[in-house]
Order: structure tokens, then C-alpha cells, then sequence
């Protein structure tokens, strides 16, 4: 299994497979370190309901935010 490989707290989701009233596709999301979830191969994900939930990381792509948008995303969730 590939580990995803993520520095920071925003990810992009890539497929909402058997999670389509959770996720949308091609949307951020903020992750919560969840170091137990990681090392399952799931992600905690704020998801469109704004709780966290655990969703398999396979289902998302790791992101890099320039510092100003990073911190308007982190506003408004």
C-alpha cells in the first residue's frame, strides 16, 4: 500500500467512491493528524458535513497552498 505523502493540513480529493454524499470530487480538504488512522491507510478528513471523518487515503492527493491561500482555507473551515 503507497502511503500518502502529505506536509500539510490540505488535500485534494481524487475519487469519492461509496462516498459520494460525503466528498466531492476536486475539492479541498483540511486533514486532522490522526497518526493511528495513517497507519491504517486512512485519512481524518473534515468532510461537507464539517465533522472529521475517516475516509481511505487512496481517495485523495496531497496539496501544497502558498501561505495566504492556505491561511484563507483554514479561515473558513
Amino acid at each position: 500500500m503507497n502511503k500518502l505523502k502529505h506536509d500539510g493540513p490540505f488535500v485534494i480529493c481524487i475519487s469519492n467512491r461509496g462516498y459520494k454524499a460525503s466528498l466531492v470530487v476536486r475539492r479541498i480538504y483540511r486533514i486532522v493528524p490522526d497518526s493511528k488512522a495513517e497507519a491504517r491507510g486512512l485519512l481524518r478528513v473534515i468532510d461537507e458535513s464539517g465533522e472529521d471523518y475517516l475516509f481511505p487515503e487512496k481517495l485523495f492527493a496531497p496539496i501544497e497552498l502558498s501561505e495566504t491561500v492556505g491561511n484563507i482555507f483554514a479561515k473558513a473551515t
